[in-house]
């Protein structure tokens, strides 16, 4: 077996390095472009864009922006229900999803691979087909409220929420996932009389931690980045989402300071949301690899 000389691995492993320090600057300058800008006056960062200084906390750096996009939207409010949204849909997509996959997988019944091949079809299908369809759907469901009998899901929360719980890709992760799980696992705990219900949450559930972790960030970043479909279902205020908000920054004059400050704010959640998940996504990318 040949041994590598110490220069040729040198060489490699700061080639190696080089390109991931050139991959991590294509997504991190982005950002640090957003936040520097966000502290700058239009003027001064229009100007900043032809040189690096665009990247440099220099010039005449203030939170004028902040409190300018606090007056012009309401931010806080905007946040919210981002949040709402995307954390109630996240959490019921992995239950009904999981629940799903557990079920193609692990359950023998007729028609199995049709439906399931049906469900990863309409990975193909693209949302502004069926945008429409459902939008005259879910204008004329009824919904039992604390307020009676309700007509019509548009303007609320759920009419974010639901249509969005199932979805082919998040099945499809988790039944690919649930596939490489030792069968022996299963077996083992139906002689020792367990319910489907328990092998479900006591012995597959605890093993999915990569793949609910991969889920979970993919369906986050959908969901908080919704913007199609709550800008044509939701018209009051109360009930828009940071996406849909944007287009407040707009109208009349473009403030380019305040829409980095904005912008810069509502990535937070995003970059918290991953931080808190990043150890079981890292794990599930290095499985994967493992496999591969």
């Amino acid at each position: 077996m040949a041994v590598l000389a110490p220069e040729n691995h040198g060489l490699r492993l700061a080639v190696r390095y080089l390109v991931l320090i050139l991959v991590a600057a294509i997504f991190v300058l982005p950002l640090l472009f957003m936040v520097m800008s966000s502290f700058k006056p239009d003027a001064q960062l229009l100007n900043d864009t032809s040189s690096l200084r665009a990247f440099l906390p220099v010039g005449d750096l203030t939170l004028e922006n902040y409190r300018e996009a606090f007056d012009r939207a309401p931010v806080r409010l905007f946040v919210l229900n981002s949040v709402l949204v995307t954390g109630v849909t996240v959490l019921l997509a992995l239950i009904v999803c999981s629940l799903a996959a557990f079920a193609f997988v692990y359950m023998n019944w007729r028609g199995r691979d049709v439906v399931l091949s049906i469900i990863l079809a309409t990975l193909i299908v693209p949302f502004e087909t069926i945008a429409i369809p459902l939008l005259l759907i879910v204008s004329k469901l009824p919904w039992i409220g604390l307020d009676g009998i309700e007509t019509t899901w548009l303007n609320t929360y759920r009419v974010q929420i639901i249509p969005w719980i199932a979805d082919g890709l998040t099945v499809f992760l988790f039944v690919q996932y649930f596939k490489d799980l030792p069968g022996e696992l299963i077996e083992a705990a139906r002689v020792e009389g367990a319910s489907w219900v328990q092998i479900y949450w006591r012995v597959v559930m605890p093993l999915a931690g990569p793949v609910i972790a991969t889920a979970a960030i993919l369906k986050f970043l959908l969901m908080y980045n919704q913007y199609l479909w709550p800008l044509i279902v939701v018209q009051q205020e109360q009930y828009r989402p940071v996406m849909v908000g944007l287009q407040y920054f707009f109208q009349l004059d473009t403030a380019w300071g305040e829409i980095m400050a904005y912008l810069t704010m509502i990535t937070v959640p995003v970059l918290a949301f991953y931080l808190v998940l990043q150890r079981a996504f890292i794990a599930s990318i290095a499985s994967q690899g493992v496999k591969g």
